[in-house]
């Protein structure tokens, strides 16, 4: 690999991260652990109860959003840390499992993982939901984020199927909801998933199909967002495409 491939390739890798990871929280103190709690009770009542669909697909959206942000800080505390620490985030922690909303690292990942169920219980209960779009956009962007180590372009033991589901969930939130707040997001992930596709797909048809799509793609997200810092990694996508097997 060249020099310039892999410094394209790391601005690629450190563009992803910083999109996963732009958000930033207070530290966990004794004040929001408390809060956080009450409030994943709050939404678990409802969400055991007979109330209407619709209450039900919120409650648990929203237990998806706030775990999202706790696993945010756990895993910066990570980075900065090598552990989990603070007496307030092992009481959080620790209560929020006997909630049965566990919070765990993952041995492979080396992280907190994403927790999508509750994004995917919102939307089974309610798929028209107010919340659906932002549900479907959790589900993708943990997914995704959880896919690979290092390298997006080289995601680990990922199947076929897998990452055929991941483009359906795409192609769907880009149609749904083509003004999202997260749509240059979503269709950069497309871009690297399709290319993905064109190196994973099973026979030649298949091959060709996604390396078309993953260019279109690509010319497509470079005239939507021109002035996106994301444009300068889409040259690796493009290399990537042509040593795909013929």
């Amino acid at each position: 690999m060249s020099e310039r491939t892999t410094q394209v390739r790391l601005l690629l890798i450190w563009l992803l991260w910083c999109a996963c990871s732009a958000q930033s929280h207070d530290l966990i103190t004794m004040e929001s652990a408390e809060r956080y709690l009450a409030q994943a009770q709050q939404r678990l009542d409802v969400w055991h109860s007979r109330q209407a669909p619709g209450q039900r697909a919120e409650a648990a959206f929203q237990l998806g959003r706030m775990l999202d942000d706790i696993r945010d800080l756990l895993n910066r505390d990570l980075a900065a840390h090598g552990r989990v620490q603070g007496l307030p985030t092992e009481y959080l922690v620790r209560s929020l499992s006997a909630k049965g909303l566990t919070l765990e690292v993952s041995q492979s990942l080396g992280r907190f993982p994403a927790n999508v169920s509750w994004y995917r219980e919102s939307l089974r209960v309610n798929p028209d939901s107010p919340h659906a779009s932002e549900a479907m956009f959790g589900i993708l962007q943990g997914e995704f984020y959880d896919s690979f180590d290092v390298d997006p372009l080289q995601p680990r033991a990922q199947t076929w199927s897998e990452l055929q589901n991941q483009i359906v969930l795409g192609e769907r939130l880009v149609k749904r909801a083509p003004a999202h707040p997260d749509i240059e997001e979503t269709q950069f992930i497309l871009a690297v998933l399709y290319t993905r596709a064109a190196h994973m797909a099973p026979d030649r048809k298949a091959i060709a199909q996604y390396a078309d799509r993953a260019r279109s793609s690509i010319a497509q997200f470079q005239s939507r967002y021109p002035e996106s810092l994301r444009v300068t990694a889409l040259p690796i996508l493009l290399q990537s495409l042509d040593q795909v097997r013929k």
